[in-house]
Formats: structure tokens, sequence, C-alpha cells
């Protein structure tokens, strides 16, 4: 399985490269609304020397005023398949890498890269490649999506490719990703998912219900044996029903559970976010992009896997039957959208962007929050919550842009 020949799209601006001048020089933003944990400081100053966010103001660090700007975390998202015309199930390493720097211009600073169903051997062997990038830093680890989910809630999988989540096959991913296996989303109802739901447990790799068809009462046993995410609440599983709940219902009213959303208008009405947020909370929602090859990059053909893709009006479906097919998200337009349409407060949204995420994957001590200590991923925000800077690591990857 390779990338489609000759995907259509454009390139991201060049503008958008690293600046050098500022590049791992010590640091003060000064002037800027800067969204703590703690609460949103206005007029407040964050340092950052090297790699970190500082206690104090390091001596000869460069100053800039970003009065009249947001100041926030680097995104963390948990669930994305590419970028820039890059497949991170069937990419390159070249191309992983190109999909990477594509979210990051986007401002997501942390990723996990996920696959899409596939024969077992190649998802091994794909495994092994992503675990490598994981290992030098550039991802956060890997989410296996399939092949272990119900046929009935296939979306944009090949069905010839699933299988029954037998723990065996599913220790095979695990061990396949060498200590960076993150997440995997299986229907736990499937013959073998409860026993598997355990062993991800046991291993510490977080089970995720998804793509499934499972009822209210397999969704409770499944979170009772460890399951702790919902793949991209509401989509690909049963609605939620006032007789027959379903999985919706199970996965909301537990504060075990963290529930992903694709806050891109086109997966999910604002009634629905809306419903997750009062149920769940913010402190139990991750926003996710499920990006395919397209984000940030443009209309065209592409392929998911094995299955041939059109993206138009930057809506992705299956060119067979028109399922929608991942999406082609970016995370500063999911936070955008929070904020301006969906009407939650920009705390609410770093913490779905950022904190949960972080809190989720087991790295809150390092991202996730601007506090001393932790990595200096952070962003620039204008008034008008558009993007005008991305730092990583104490690095630029955009801007700043101010002018």
């Amino acid at each position: 399985m390779t990338d489609a020949p000759g995907a259509r799209g454009t390139a991201l601006p060049a503008t958008n490269h690293p600046h050098p001048a500022t590049s791992g020089t010590p640091t003060v933003l000064t002037g800027a609304t800067v969204v703590l944990p703690t609460g949103t400081v206005k007029n407040g100053r964050l340092a950052v020397h090297g790699t970190r966010i500082a206690p104090t103001v390091p001596e000869n660090a460069q100053v800039i005023d970003v009065t009249d700007h947001y100041v926030i975390p680097g995104f963390v998202d948990l669930h994305n398949h590419g970028g820039g015309g890059a497949s991170f199930t069937s990419g390159s390493v070249d191309d992983i890498l190109k999909g990477i720097h594509t979210h990051r211009l986007h401002g997501t600073t942390t990723l996990v890269a996920s696959t899409v169903t596939g024969d077992m051997d190649f998802l091994t062997r794909r495994a092994g490649l992503l675990s490598e990038l994981a290992e030098q830093g550039e991802i956060a680890g890997v989410h296996f999506e399939g092949p272990f989910i119900s046929p009935c809630r296939k979306g944009a999988h090949s069905e010839a490719l699933l299988r029954d989540p037998h723990p065996a096959d599913v220790r095979k991913l695990i061990d396949a990703a060498r200590g960076q296996a993150r997440m995997l989303t299986l229907a736990t109802e499937l013959p073998g998912g409860l026993d598997s739901v355990r062993l991800l447990a046991d291993h510490g790799v977080i089970a995720a219900i998804g793509h499934t068809d499972a009822t209210y009462e397999q969704t409770v046993e499944a979170i009772d044996a460890g399951a702790t995410v919902a793949t991209h609440l509401f989509n690909a599983m049963p609605p939620l029903g006032h007789r027959s709940p379903g999985p919706i219902a199970a996965l909301l009213e537990d504060d075990r559970v963290t529930v992903e959303l694709i806050n891109d208008g086109t997966h999910l009405h604002p009634a629905a976010l809306q419903l997750a947020f009062h149920h769940a909370g913010a402190d139990r929602v991750a926003f996710i992009t499920d990006a395919m090859d397209a984000a940030g990059f443009g209309d065209g053909r592409y392929w998911l896997g094995p299955l041939e893709v059109e993206v138009a009006d930057g809506v992705a479906r299956l060119v067979e039957d028109g399922t929608i097919a991942g999406s082609t998200l970016t995370l500063d337009r999911a936070f955008k959208r929070a904020v301006t349409v969906d009407g939650l407060s920009v705390e609410d949204a770093v913490t779905a962007l950022s904190a949960t995420p972080a809190r989720l994957l087991g790295m809150a001590d390092t991202i996730g929050s601007l506090e001393p200590g932790k990595y200096a991923d952070l962003l620039i925000l204008d008034s008008a919550y558009e993007l005008k800077g991305v730092m990583r690591r104490g690095e630029w990857v955009v801007g700043p842009q101010l002018g």
C-alpha cells in the first residue's frame, strides 16, 4: 500500500518555516493574555530558556511584545493519520516527517501517529517504523485504529481486512511497537474483546472503544475491564436511543472515560458537542483531528490504507460509497471553532486540546500546560484566535508573526 500517486493539493507557504534568528535563544513573551492551569493572566509574561519554560527571566533574553495576543500551550493530538499530502499508515519516513511538520505548523506540538486497518504483517512492520520515530521524539507513540473493529461500524476501513480482537494478535501489535504503543481502538463486543482490553491495560496501552456496535451493557462491561477512551464519540457507533442508549450514554456517564471529539463542523453537530461537554466536562474531552493526508494540503484524490478517498471542499469521503473518511482538520481550526462557534471558553478549549490529552498519555509532567520546568511548547494567537506563532521545545516552528 502506497500513497496515491499525483495526489493534488497546495503547498504550505514558505513564510511558515522556522525563524533562525529567534530559535533556541532565551526568550520572554510579554504583554499577553496567558492561559495557565491556575487561571488566565492578562498582561502576563512567560520566559523560555533552552527547551523549557523558565521560572525566572533568563539573562540576555530576547523580549517579544505580544500585547493583545493569547499565549496558550501547544496542542496535543491523540488521533491523527497524516497531513501535508503524507500518510502515517503507508508513507515513507520522509512522508511521515512532512505530515508531522504540517501539523506543527498548525499548532500541534505533540502528536500520536494513527494507523488504519491492514493485514497483521503490514501493521507490525508499520509499528516498527513508527516506533523509531517515537524513540527519536518526533511523535508521542502509535495508535492502532483497527483491524479489531465491527464490520457493522467499519467507517473508512476495509471490511476484508477486519478481524476479531484475539489477544494473541493484539499482543503482536504491542510487541511490534517496542514500548511505543499508546492506544488501540477496538470493538470490545467482538469475541476476545474484553480479554484484549485487559491485556492492553496490563501493558499500559490505552484501550479505546470505537467503530463499535456494542450495547449500553456491553460498553459498561468493557469500561469495567479497563477501557478508558471513546474513539471519536458519536461517529462509527450506534446513535443514542431512549430505549437502547447504546455506547454513547455509557461512555459519557463514566468518569473513567475520556471522549474524543472531531470538531470540524462535519463530523458533529454543535448540539452533540455541547451534549458531550455538558456530561463529561473539559477534563474528559479530548479534541482530535482524525486527519488524513489532505489535512493542510488540499482537495483531490488520496488513499486511506487500501481505500481511495475524494476530498472536496475540505471533506474527505470514500470514492466507493461516500462514507466520511477521516478529516482534513487541523487543531488550530478546532480551537477557533470551539470558541467562536461552539461557545466554549478559551480555558475549556485549552484543556480539551492540551491538558486532557497530555494527561491521558501520561505526559502531563512535561507538556499540556504552561508551567516552569515543562517543555516550551506554546502558541501565540491573535484576538480573533488566529495562529501567529508556534514554539516547540524552545524552537520557533512558526513566527512569531505580529505585524
